[in-house]
């Protein structure tokens, strides 16, 4: 199907993005998958090509663009099988946070190092005993004069290692009564005493992308780090968790009809029993359920974009999104992956890396499970 969300401007983008991506991040893949993280260079690099936080305002260092722009982006690095530079997270997930709820001060100050790629961003949430469940983290800030305490420890986070600030939960009301009340945000800065950066982890798959445990050790964070009013964050990430989902199932769409496409291209080209295994039925009516599943997620996803974009209140819709394309990417890629024989096995065909990589889609953002229990919510049940 025709897709009509883009204009010219966004075509031009997204043919300079993808030569950015053959010339400065398919070349060393290998490499990066290799050593657990992706080089500095290329974050500025990036930057310098206008394609971190395409959407930010000229004042701030941005290039004046919109969220189609990060679309494209996002959209270029799943058909690249990117396995962890976290351009999106970083321009779509934490940068956000900044320019929505950052004083003028703040904005000043941060947001273009990350228009730049001079500064790189992270945000931690997930602690080791609380996943998904935002209310129940642990983590303290204590108000002490100009500054707070911060103490606790954040898992599984995401430019944990590269980054040089990180958007941090905690809780400033421990009460119980005040669970979601309770919640405030903090912009630490690497090197801030106390702030430590722990081991990298090992996973599964995304094996470019840093993620590494945090802790906070008596972190003196001084009171003008605090995004927004204290108290207000579990109502700032709410607001912005909707993007989050959208940005995840973007990713997820888009892997999918890359896999789809080059499986189909060697099923054209793979041979059994004298002729090409695209002309036994099995594979045709495989290859078409997964087309079909392909094509009904484009038009939904499509939709919800341009909707997002319009600002209209999706956090129903973008949790759909989240756990339909994320599944939908799962069932594609085991599905394309068997067409492969023995060589879906292999850690040098990208439909492999692929498999690996898809999995988490249905873990971080929010489980799938509680997309599950949000849409319910939403549903008035």
């Amino acid at each position: 199907m025709d897709r009509n969300l883009f204009r010219e401007e966004h075509e031009l983008f997204r043919t300079s993005f993808r030569r950015f991506v053959d010339r400065e991040i398919k070349p060393h893949q290998e490499r990066w998958m290799e050593e657990g993280s992706v080089d500095r260079e290329a974050w500025r690099k990036a930057g310098e090509g206008g394609f971190l936080c395409p959407w930010l305002d000229p004042a701030y260092g941005g290039a004046g663009g919109d969220f189609l722009h990060s679309v494209i982006v996002i959209e270029e690095m799943a058909r690249a099988y990117d396995s962890g530079f976290a351009m999106s997270l970083h321009s779509d997930v934490v940068v956000p946070y900044l320019a929505t709820f950052g004083t003028e001060e703040q904005k000043q100050r941060w947001l273009p190092g990350c228009a730049s790629g001079e500064i790189v961003t992270a945000i931690a949430m997930t602690e080791p005993g609380t996943g998904s469940d935002l209310a129940g983290i642990a983590s303290t800030a204590v108000r002490d004069g100009d500054h707070y305490v911060l103490n606790g420890a954040k898992t599984f986070i995401s430019n944990g290692i590269l980054c040089d600030i990180c958007i941090v939960a905690a809780k400033t009301d421990t009460s119980p009564e005040s669970a979601h009340r309770g919640i405030s945000l903090f912009v630490v800065e690497a090197g801030t005493p106390g702030f430590v950066k722990g081991k990298k982890l090992r996973k599964m798959g995304l094996p470019s992308q840093d993620t590494s445990e945090l802790s906070f050790e008596d972190c003196r964070v001084p009171v003008k780090n605090r995004l927004g009013e204290e108290g207000g964050g579990f109502l700032m990430l709410m607001q912005k968790l909707q993007q989050e989902r959208l940005v995840v199932a973007i990713g997820s769409q888009a892997g999918a009809e890359r896999i789809l496409e080059d499986t189909i291209t060697y099923c054209k080209e793979r041979k059994a029993f004298g002729k090409p295994i695209a002309k036994f039925q099995n594979t045709q009516f495989k290859l078409a359920e997964c087309a079909t599943k392909v094509e009904v997620g484009r038009a939904f996803l499509d939709r919800l974009i341009a909707e997002h974009i319009a600002g209209k209140y999706l956090v129903k819709e973008c949790s759909m999104a989240k756990l339909w394309q994320t599944e939908m990417l799962g069932e594609v890629v085991d599905e394309c992956l068997q067409f492969f024989g023995g060589y879906g096995y292999m850690l040098e065909y990208p439909v492999t890396r692929a498999y690996m990589d898809a999995r988490v889609q249905r873990i971080f953002a929010g489980t799938n499970e509680i997309m599950k229990v949000i849409i319910a919510k939403q549903m008035g049940l």
